[in-house]
């Protein structure tokens, strides 16, 4: 699979994939649409690529004028694609790369505002729903302003999630990929 930034100021640059198969980096048709459906909110957000793999999504962001990436990952060889990519778009002064485990990074409180949170862990073992409990559960990351992106397969879908303060605003199926967005609710909106 080829990977490419799509947009903005790293546009048409070839993204090095992650060796093996530890990771599903997305593919360039539903980044864009992706990206599509942000639009310009994407312009100086701080985004929060969560489970990043090769970095594709908040490279991606940084490229079409977000502020600021964090790059967070627990694979060894996706920290070293991601330094890779990032060293290659010439984009690295805007990202911050981490390795730690994701639930140990919700469990504290955010290190920026994140506009923007991308979750796409590895598929068919719940870790989607397991990461936006975590969010759910600690009120430092509840602000209705940031909207957090969960990349599955449409197998995996659970059309009722068991969260309190978490709504799903949207969700786009294309072929084996689903998008749902999330939001924090009001107090007003609260289940």
């Amino acid at each position: 699979m080829s990977l490419r930034v799509i947009a903005g100021t790293a546009r048409g640059m070839k993204l090095k994939p992650v060796p093996g198969c530890s990771t599903r980096p997305i593919m360039d048709r539903v980044k864009e649409a992706l990206f599509n459906i942000i639009g310009s909110d994407i312009r100086d957000a701080n985004i929060l690529d969560l489970f990043a793999g090769t970095g594709s999504v908040g490279i991606e962001a940084l490229s079409r004028g977000a502020a600021r990436a964090h790059f967070n990952e627990r694979d060894r060889a996706a920290i070293k694609t991601i330094y890779h990519n990032l060293d290659h778009t010439g984009l690295k002064s805007k990202a911050r790369v981490t390795r730690r485990d994701a639930f140990d990074l919700i469990s504290r409180s955010p290190e920026r505002n994140y506009r923007f949170i991308y979750v796409a862990p590895p598929q068919y073992k719940g870790i989607w729903l397991k990461t936006l409990a975590a969010f759910d559960a600690n009120r430092q990351w509840h602000n209705p302003d940031r909207q957090i992106i969960v990349q599955i397969d449409p197998s995996e879908y659970d059309t009722n999630p068991p969260f309190e303060r978490l709504l799903e605003s949207d969700q786009r199926k294309y072929g084996r990929t689903m998008l749902l967005f999330y939001r924090f609710a009001l107090h007003s909106d609260a289940r």
